[in-house]
């Protein structure tokens, strides 16, 4: 990473009320948070000053590179296309199994200050860069910072992408939503339980935000499958009928789990994977397998007659659609080019 001038790291963050004796409420995402004076909200990031809420991690970059779309994952948006990655750190769920502990819960994260348009301007220098993903760590708790990169880089025709826990209260999200052109979700489980237990988190809350989303841009969603807690047939066939009532042809990632952080069984066997995808694919035209070396669960199929229209192996990816549909039986395939 270069060093660019340090833009600060404190902001007054959107979206809070004072509500008396120094206290004040966070309405950013349904947790909302009830915070003391000098101390800070579940996101870690969010913190009580004097009686103002600030945005502690607002122009504080921990992480940016350029990356292939796929690995967001994002399967039918700009397919074979790299874009320039960015994130900070904090995140409003506790996840026993966090792939991205070091910086999304650990408060003490090396990061550099980098302004919007900083940010913006280093973006439009990566040679084939189509835009800014905001991931690493969760996106929608730098969401002061986001919502001014993402309108920037709106008006320099860049494409903005978010990868997010989908935790995030409706306003904020209708707000960010004009300025953003695909999401990946995470759907951690089907059940509220298992957000409960496992993230602090409600199934509810991201169910809305994938709903909303997909009004208004390209989504995609991943489910990292955890052997045991969240793998059943019934659950996997619950997900996928309920993603199919808002749209058929929303890719399902269904990835393979590692013991990470706080969890360590042992990982998903690829053959729970390949039953999972079978299910899924009953209720939806694209389901991929991801985290694991698998061809047929990466490619992606004409729903209609089940030819190969992108390879992928890797990262490396083969378009063989005929001006977005299948070269085959003419069928039109879901996909952003």
């Amino acid at each position: 990473m270069t060093t660019p001038v340090d833009s600060g790291a404190r902001k007054e963050a959107m979206y809070y009320e004072k509500v008396g004796d120094g206290h004040v409420q966070c309405f950013l995402c349904p947790h909302h948070c009830r915070i003391l004076p000098g101390r800070s909200g579940i996101c870690r990031v969010r913190k009580n000053i004097d009686g103002r809420l600030n945005s502690m991690n607002y122009g504080r970059v921990s992480s940016w590179g350029m990356d292939p779309i796929e690995k967001k994952p994002l399967y039918h948006f700009y397919p074979g296309s790299w874009i320039f990655s960015v994130g900070s750190f904090g995140c409003n769920f506790r996840c026993k199994f966090c792939q991205n502990w070091q910086i999304a819960q650990v408060e003490d994260v090396p990061t550099e200050g980098v302004s919007a348009k900083q940010l913006v301007e280093v973006a439009k220098k990566q040679t084939g860069n189509i835009g800014i993903a905001y991931t690493y760590n969760e996106p929608s708790i730098w969401y002061e910072y986001v919502i001014e990169c993402a309108m920037l880089a709106k008006r320099e025709g860049l494409k903005n992408v978010l990868v997010t826990n989908g935790f995030i209260e409706k306003e904020p999200l209708e707000q960010l939503l004009p300025y953003v052109d695909a999401m990946n979700i995470d759907v951690k489980a089907y059940t509220e339980d298992f957000y409960r237990d496992l993230t602090s988190g409600s199934l509810s809350a991201v169910k809305r935000t994938v709903e909303l989303a997909r009004e208004a841009c390209h989504v995609e969603i991943t489910t990292l499958l955890i052997p045991g807690l969240n793998d059943g047939e019934k659950e996997i066939e619950a997900l996928a009928r309920w993603l199919s009532s808002i749209r058929r042809d929303i890719p399902l990632h269904l990835t393979r789990y590692f013991p990470n952080y706080r969890m360590d069984l042992p990982p998903t066997p690829v053959s729970s994977l390949k039953r999972a995808r079978e299910t899924a694919s009953k209720y939806l035209d694209y389901v991929y397998i991801g985290n694991v070396a698998d061809e047929e669960g990466s490619n992606t199929y004409c729903p209609r007659c089940g030819e190969v229209v992108i390879r992928r192996y890797n990262y490396r990816v083969q378009v063989e659609m005929d001006d977005g549909k299948c070269g085959k039986c003419g069928y039109k395939i879901s996909v952003v080019t």
